[in-house]
C-alpha cells in the first residue's frame, strides 16, 4: 500500500542565476537510484563537491537543501519567506551554491531554497537531504527508467523509446511540471506531475465531482508532505486516460474541499505511484511526456485487506491510520497502536524490503496474528473491503 507522498510547491525565486551545461556523453550518465518506502526516486548528486541523498521532485518549484544539511555543514543561509506544501506552510531559507552536478548535467553558480525535510515524508527512517526540482531539469528530456531503477536528462527533444504520449508543459504560475487525465469523459487540468508524490493519482474535491463517478466503494487514506499529514478518500476507478495512454484500474485519492490542489489552482497530481508503472519521459520543452508500459502495468493495482497502514520505527511498527471500513476499524484499532510481532515474528530492521511486510495486504481470508508491544495480542481477518 502506497500512501505516503512528499510534494513541496514553492513560489518564491533564486537570487542568483545559475549557468549550465549538458555534457556530449549524457546519454550514457545514467544515474541509478532506489524508492523509498514512500515510493519516491531517491539517489545521490554532488553539491558544492560533496554527496547528498535527494528525491527527484518534479513537484518543486526550487531545489531545496534540507536544513539538517545546511546547519551539519555550518553553511550560511539568508531569510526566504515561505512555501506552500501538503500538510500546510514551511518556512524557507536561501543558500548559494558553487556547482551542482546531476549525472551529465553541471550547473554552475546560483542558488537553492533551504527548508526542514522530515523523514516521514519519504516513509524513512532516515532522512534525505535534497530535493531536486524542476530549476534543474524543465530545460531537459528526463528519461525515468523504473524497471531498470535509473534515470538521466537529456537534451530536449529526445526520443529514447516509443510510447504512448501526453501534453506536458511547466504552470507558468507555480512552476511546476502539468499535464492532464481524462475520467469518465471528463478532461482534468492542469494536473501536476509530480515524481516526488509517492501516490498514484491525486484530485480535488472539486475535480472528482465533475466526472460523476459514483463507486461501488470507498475508503480513507493518509499522505505526509512537508507541511504535515492529510486523510484523503481513496477509490479504484475502472480507466483513467492521459494522453493516448488507457490505464486500467487505478487508485486515485480525493482531497477534501478546499485542499492543496484546489488552492494551488491545480485539478490534482500524478504521482510516482502511477507512474513507476511505465518508461516515463518528461519534456516539458518539446510539449509532451511519454509513457511505455513496464513491468508493472501488467500487475494488477494492489490493495490493503488488513485496513492498517504503518510505519517502521527499528524493532515495531506505529499505526498511522486505520483505513475506514476495513477489517481494522471494525476490530477495534487505533492510530499509534504499536506492534512488535506478526505471526510470531519480531519486526525486522529491515522491514519495508522485507517478505513479511506484505502480510497487510494479503489473501482474502487469511487470519494474522499481530502481537503488540505492550504484550497483548490480536488477531486480524483480512478482507477485501474497496
Amino acid at each position: 500500500m502506497r500512501f505516503l507522498a512528499a510534494l513541496f510547491l514553492l513560489l518564491l525565486t533564486a537570487a542568483t542565476p545559475p549557468a549550465d551545461s549538458l555534457a556530449r556523453d549524457a546519454e550514457a550518465r545514467w544515474v541509478p537510484f532506489d524508492l523509498t518506502p514512500g515510493n519516491q526516486i531517491r539517489f545521490t548528486l554532488d553539491v558544492d563537491g560533496k554527496p547528498v541523498s535527494a528525491i527527484l521532485d518534479t513537484g518543486v518549484s526550487f531545489s531545496v537543501l534540507s536544513r539538517a544539511y545546511v546547519d551539519k555543514e555550518k553553511l550560511k543561509v539568508r531569510s526566504g519567506g515561505t512555501a506552500n506544501a501538503i500538510g500546510g506552510v514551511v518556512p524557507l531559507g536561501w543558500i548559494d551554491t558553487q556547482s551542482i552536478i546531476l549525472g551529465g548535467l553541471t550547473r554552475t553558480g546560483g542558488s537553492i531554497s533551504v527548508a526542514a525535510l522530515p523523514a516521514n515524508a519519504t516513509g524513512s527512517a532516515k532522512p534525505i537531504e535534497m530535493l531536486v526540482g524542476r530549476d534543474l531539469t524543465a530545460d531537459y528530456a528526463l528519461d525515468i527508467d523504473y524497471d531498470a531503477r535509473r534515470f538521466r536528462l537529456l537534451r530536449s527533444g529526445r526520443m529514447p523509446f516509443k510510447g504512448d504520449s501526453a501534453p506536458l508543459s511547466v504552470s507558468r504560475e507555480r512552476l511546476v511540471y502539468i499535464g492532464e487525465t481524462t475520467l469518465n469523459g471528463r478532461r482534468l487540468r492542469p494536473m501536476i506531475v509530480d515524481t516526488g508524490d509517492g501516490n498514484s493519482i491525486t484530485l480535488s474535491a472539486e475535480a472528482w465531482a465533475t466526472t460523476g463517478i459514483i463507486p461501488a466503494a470507498r475508503t480513507s487514506t493518509i499522505s505526509f508532505g512537508l507541511g504535515g499529514p492529510i486523510v484523503t478518500e481513496l477509490i479504484i476507478v475502472p480507466e483513467l486516460r492521459t494522453g493516448a495512454l488507457v490505464a486500467p484500474y487505478v487508485d486515485v485519492q480525493i482531497e477534501q474541499k478546499g485542499g492543496f490542489s484546489q488552492a494551488m489552482g491545480m485539478a490534482g497530481r500524478i504521482g510516482s505511484g502511477f507512474l513507476q508503472k511505465y518508461r516515463v519521459l518528461l519534456d516539458p520543452k518539446a510539449g509532451h511526456m511519454v509513457l511505455a508500459p513496464g513491468t508493472l502495468a501488467r500487475q494488477p493495482t494492489l490493495r490493503s485487506t488488513s485496513g492498517l497502514l504503518v510505519a517502521a520505527e527499528s524493532d515495531r511498527l506505529r499505526v498511522l491510520h486505520v483505513m475506514r471500513g476495513g477489517p481494522a476499524e471494525r476490530a477495534g484499532w487505533r492510530v499509534g497502536d504499536m506492534i512488535c510481532v506478526i505471526d510470531g515474528m519480531p519486526v525486522p530492521d529491515d522491514y519495508a524490503s522485507n517478505p513479511i511486510a506484505t502480510w497487510s495486504i494479503g489473501a482474502p481470508g487469511r487470519i494474522v496474528s499481530l502481537d503488540l508491544c505492550d504484550g497483548t495480542r490480536r488477531m486480524l481477518a483480512l478482507r477485501n473491503f474497496y
